[in-house]
C-alpha cells in the first residue's frame, strides 16, 4: 500500500505539526500555533503553485523585436570614437567629433571604423539644452548644508556632454503569487502584569500585472544607479529612430545585449509586483514577503536610445559624476561629504537629545537626573 501520508510544517518556526482530535486543529507543540486544516492543505498547495510557476517560468523566454542592422549608407555616414582609458566607445555622424570621454574625461579618443551593432528601434529626442543642463547641476548643489564650503565655488567642470544611451525596454505581463508573513500584537494587563500577544499570520496574496517599456541600460560604463534615479522618461516622446536626431549628439554602443539586460528586467518586474501585492496586506503591525513565483505569461524587448546629459567636476583632484535626464531635467550624482559639518552636525543632535533627556528625568526623577548628566561626557568619550 502507497504511503499518502504528508509532514506539514509550522510555517511560523518549521517544527512538526500535530493534529489535535479535541480542537479539530493542527497545533504546533512547539509554539503553540493553532491552524485549521483547511488552511494548512491551501497553504501548502500555494507553495507547491509558487514552486510549479518557477519552474514553468525558466521556460519563457522574452521575445526581441526585429531589430534591423544599420544600413550600407548609414554605416559609412556614422563614426566611432574609442577611449584608451576606459574603453568606452562612442558613436557619432560624420560631423560631430568626440574630444573627451564622457566617462572618465580623457582627453584622447582613437577614431575607428564603425561596425557591429543594432539599429535602435526607437529614439527619445533631447529637450534640454547645454545652459539647462548646466543650471540643473547648480540648482542640485543647493541647499545640501554637508557639502564642502568651497565646493560651490572651487569645483571646476571638466566635461558637459550630451550623448543617447542604450536602452532595452521591456514589456511584460505576469502572474504572481507571494507569501507573507504577517503580525499583530497586543498588549493588556493581567492582573501585575503587562502581557504582550504576538499573533502571526500566513497571508497569499496572486495578481495579474501587466509592465510596459520596463528600462535597463545596456551600457557598462553608465551607473545603473544613477540611470534609474533620473528614471521615468516620457515614453509619449518617443519615436521610431532615424539618423538626423543624431545629428551633433554623441550615442554609447551598447556592450550589454538584450539576453544579459533580462534577469534585471525580471528582477525589476518582480520587486514592482510584490511591492503591490504587499500593499494589500493591511491591518498588521509588520509585513514581510516570505516566498514567491513570478510566472512570465508574455514578455518582448525592444531597442531604444535615450537622452541623458553627463558632467563631470573636478573638486580637489578627485572626478565626480552628475547625470540629467535630458527630457526632463531630473538629476541624479555623487557629492562630496565635509566631515567637520557633520561632525557638527552630529554632535549637535546629540547634545540636543541629552539635553532633552536630562529636562525630562530631572522633572520626573530629580536625584536620577544628576547622574544622568554625570554619565554625559563618560559616553560621549566613548562614541567621539
Amino acid at each position: 500500500m502507497a504511503d499518502t501520508s504528508v509532514a506539514y510544517k509550522c510555517p511560523n518556526c518549521s517544527a512538526p505539526l500535530e493534529f489535535q482530535p479535541g480542537t479539530q486543529k493542527i497545533k504546533c507543540e512547539h509554539c503553540d500555533t493553532e491552524l485549521e486544516a483547511a488552511a494548512i492543505e491551501e497553504l501548502y498547495r500555494a507553495k507547491e503553485l509558487m514552486a510549479a510557476q518557477a519552474a514553468d517560468n525558466e521556460d519563457i523566454k522574452w521575445n526581441k523585436a526585429n531589430a534591423e542592422k544599420w544600413s550600407p549608407e548609414e554605416v559609412a555616414s556614422m563614426k566611432m570614437f574609442v577611449c584608451e582609458s576606459c574603453g568606452a566607445e562612442i558613436i557619432a555622424d560624420g560631423n560631430t567629433m568626440a574630444t573627451e570621454c564622457c566617462y572618465c574625461g580623457h582627453a584622447v579618443m582613437i577614431p575607428q571604423r564603425f561596425s557591429g551593432s543594432l539599429r535602435p528601434d526607437y529614439i527619445i529626442p533631447f529637450k534640454t539644452t547645454k545652459d539647462e543642463a548646466m543650471k540643473a547641476i547648480s540648482e542640485f548643489y543647493k541647499g545640501l548644508w554637508l557639502l564642502p564650503s568651497g565646493f560651490m565655488t572651487n569645483n571646476r567642470i571638466e566635461t558637459v556632454q550630451a550623448i543617447y544611451v542604450p536602452f532595452w525596454l521591456f514589456d511584460s505581463f505576469v502572474n504572481t503569487l507571494a507569501s507573507f508573513h504577517a503580525k499583530k500584537i497586543r498588549v493588556y494587563t493581567d492582573g501585575d502584569e503587562t502581557v504582550t500577544e504576538t499573533s502571526h499570520y500566513e497571508c497569499l496574496r496572486q495578481g495579474n500585472m501587466s509592465f510596459d517599456k520596463i528600462p535597463v541600460d545596456g551600457s557598462e560604463k553608465m551607473n545603473n544607479d544613477y540611470m534609474e534615479s533620473i528614471e521615468p522618461f516620457d515614453y509619449a516622446d518617443m519615436v521610431p529612430f532615424t539618423n538626423g536626431y543624431m545629428t551633433g549628439f554623441l550615442a554609447d554602443k551598447y556592450d550589454v545585449d538584450a539576453e544579459a539586460a533580462m534577469p534585471r528586467a525580471d528582477e525589476r518586474i518582480k520587486e514592482s509586483t510584490i511591492e503591490q501585492l504587499q500593499e494589500s496586506v493591511q491591518g498588521y503591525e509588520s509585513v514581510e514577503c516570505t516566498d514567491s513565483a513570478m510566472h512570465k505569461i508574455q514578455g518582448s524587448v525592444s531597442y531604444a536610445m535615450a537622452p541623458v546629459w553627463i558632467v563631470t567636476s573636478r573638486y580637489k583632484n578627485k572626478i565626480y559624476t552628475f547625470m540629467m535626464n535630458g527630457q526632463t531635467g531630473k538629476v541624479a550624482g555623487d557629492l562630496p561629504v565635509s566631515w567637520i559639518k557633520t561632525f557638527l552636525f552630529f554632535s549637535f543632535t546629540f547634545g540636543v537629545f541629552w539635553g532633552l533627556l536630562y529636562y525630562i528625568i530631572k522633572i520626573s526623577w530629580p536625584y536620577v537626573g544628576e547622574y544622568v548628566l554625570m554619565c554625559i561626557p563618560i559616553i560621549l568619550s566613548i562614541v567621539l
